[in-house]
């Protein structure tokens, strides 16, 4: 099993034929969108035969139960993790400081922990000294929706998506191993990059389109006073546009907290650019706008 160093190219693309793991005991510390996405799929792939579900919400555990996302509520956070070949922490930003370190302080050696989170350099510095953090591998699965709870959750929502894996340097080798074989059966393709990097390049991939579609339905509910005529004129464009700004804050001002400096960096770049395109039609400068715009077409080289 290869270890990367922490050196290695934030956008290192690692494929490799996955040995599945045993079917296991998995604990799931969150039941929304990505934990009770990661129980369907975890089941579908045969990975999982009896998943533990933690939630600080009573009416959450109900729902995850009904829909069949886990197969028993628990409430002592520790039990859970010692009962676990694998547990997978999925609770918002801000909680995760706390809980990771309560979930590895249960952990031993037989135990892999991940996160799911959208941030990771405070959350690794956080745990970077703790006893058992070769146990955990940080990761990052790229999809989602605008939606939250146990009601969001999605089968096969991770098939073909990307999965970061975070300073994989730090954690056991069988740990790393575990995991890439994991996601592996789901379908996932696996790159590695340091905590920074990736907290730099989600910044610009992710964290701004969400503020700034939060900024575009601030600013339509601003202008547009009369909700009948939003309904009847929003078309596909402006849907999907706006669409992330259904996303849950509780889930967002965490991550905007813990990676403040970087979204910080592309909000400026994103409203100069906003500015840039506002002088330009202010002046009636076509020309440059239609080469403004000519530039932007470029994107659809990057994305199919």
């Amino acid at each position: 099993m290869t270890v990367f160093s922490t050196h290695y190219s934030p956008l290192h693309h690692f494929t490799t034929h996955y040995s599945p793991p045993h079917r296991m005991v998995v604990t799931i510390i969150g039941i929304g969108l990505i934990g009770g996405s990661l129980a369907l799929s975890l089941k579908e792939a045969g990975l999982a035969h009896h998943i533990i579900g933690v939630d600080r919400s009573p009416e959450h555990q109900r729902q995850a139960v009904a829909l069949g996302l886990i197969d028993e509520p628990e409430t002592d956070l520790a039990a859970a993790v010692r009962r676990a070949d694998l547990v997978v922490v999925a609770v918002p930003m801000d909680a995760m400081l706390t809980v990771l370190p309560q979930v590895l302080d249960a952990a031993t050696d037989r135990q892999v922990v991940i996160d799911v989170g959208s941030t990771k350099a405070a959350l690794l510095a956080r745990v970077d000294q703790h006893p058992q953090r070769d146990r955990f591998v940080a990761v990052h699965p790229m999809a989602g929706t605008e939606y939250s709870g146990p009601l969001a959750a999605v089968p096969g929502l991770f098939r073909g998506k990307t999965l970061v894996v975070c300073d994989a340097a730090r954690s056991a080798n069988d740990a790393l191993a575990r995991v890439e074989a994991v996601f592996g059966r789901l379908a996932m393709q696996l790159v590695y990059m340091d905590a920074a990097a990736h907290d730099l390049h989600t910044a610009y991939i992710s964290h701004i389109s969400h503020i700034t579609s939060f900024a575009l339905a601030l600013t339509v509910l601003e202008k547009e006073k009369e909700e009948q005529q939003i309904f009847a004129l929003a078309s596909g464009g402006f849907e999907s546009t706006v669409r992330l700004a259904k996303s849950s804050p509780d889930m967002w001002v965490p991550i905007f907290r813990q990676n403040r400096v970087n979204v910080l960096d592309v909000l400026d770049e994103h409203i100069h650019q906003l500015q840039y395109l506002r002088h330009l039609l202010a002046q009636e400068d076509y020309s440059a706008l239609h080469q403004q715009i000519q530039q932007a077409n470029l994107i659809k080289k990057m994305l199919k």
